[in-house]
């Protein structure tokens, strides 16, 4: 990829299903919506490849197989809900005309709302341990697990994700290096490509482990095409970049907002930071793949699209 340019990635998936009326305040999050209104996240992701993202994070997150047994969903339920979270982005992809990146259909050819085909991704999802408690975790690690213990907890989702046809594996908003290490080593032995983002607070990781030690935990390993930070301040992006080019991959960097969410008044305060302006300064510091996370929306990547796209 020219130093110059930039894959856009996809924004809030949960914040715009919210914009668009959806109560998503019970411990499935987005995944809920898996169940009852799957054609409402094909339409989110839409949206987002509209306004020129050409990735697509599925909804998955907050999707496991506890958390789903919590509800009375089976496990080959639950399997056939986290194949159809990937199944989902895809079919927005054929909807506003899009190929995988080795071709889902013949390049050129129309999508079905007759627009040009362009080479657009889908990335499968996966949350940290944390997301499936539910309770905040994803923002603290140290669960009190050992590596082998979340790798045993990870494995029944991956093999599934893995095996759905998504394009890539978002291992995602991950707290600290000993789950980076628990999920790093399943894609290894799965063979699958999978990006690795930290959230982050200043220039650690939540669980106070060191950028470059984090990051350490993917050099070496071709299974890991990318790695970087989401779920963040959109100001603790930069520093990031550096330590995260350390490893000679592709950095990839997709805050929040900027907005911080009250959980005492269940509300999101603040003012957004999100800008254009700062993703262009990511880009030049090294970033290959930006977007956004929490309560970034279609319109703030059709902002990131016109400047980097």
């Amino acid at each position: 990829m020219p130093e110059n340019t930039a894959l856009i990635a996809d924004g809030g998936l949960a914040t715009e299903l919210e914009a668009r009326g959806h109560d998503l305040s019970d411990a499935l999050w987005s995944a809920r919506l898996l169940v009852d209104a799957p054609q409402e996240i094909t339409a989110v992701h839409a949206a987002f490849f509209r306004a020129g993202a050409t990735i697509a994070t599925t909804a998955s997150y907050q999707a496991s197989f506890d958390g789903l047994a919590a509800r009375g969903i089976g496990r080959d339920d639950a399997a056939r809900l986290l194949r159809r979270s990937v199944e989902l982005a895809k079919n927005a992809r054929d909807d506003v005309g899009g190929a995988g990146p080795v071709g889902d259909r013949k390049r050129g050819e129309a999508g079905r709302s007759g627009s040009p085909t362009r080479q657009r991704w889908v990335a499968a999802s996966v949350g940290p341990y944390g997301a499936a408690l539910a309770d905040g975790s994803e923002y603290r690690g140290r669960y009190g697990l050992s590596v082998g213990q979340l790798r045993d907890w990870h494995r029944p989702r991956l093999e599934v994700l893995a095996d759905a046809g998504a394009d890539v594996l978002a291992l995602e908003t991950i707290p600290d290096v000993d789950e980076a290490e628990a999920l790093v080593s399943l894609v290894r032995s799965l063979g699958v490509p999978a990006w690795l983002s930290y959230t982050i607070d200043g220039t650690r990781t939540r669980a106070g482990q060191p950028l470059a030690d984090a990051f350490a935990v993917a050099a070496g390993v071709p299974e890991i095409v990318a790695v970087g930070v989401n779920c963040c301040a959109p100001e603790d992006v930069l520093p990031a970049i550096g330590p995260a080019r350390e490893t000679g991959k592709p950095v990839i960097v997709y805050p929040n907002s900027g907005e911080r969410w009250d959980s005492g008044r269940r509300a999101w305060v603040g003012s957004s930071r999100f800008s254009p302006r700062s993703a262009a300064q990511w880009l030049a510091a090294g970033a290959r793949v930006i977007g956004g996370c929490c309560r970034v929306r279609p319109v703030d990547i059709a902002g990131l699209a016109a400047v980097l796209g």
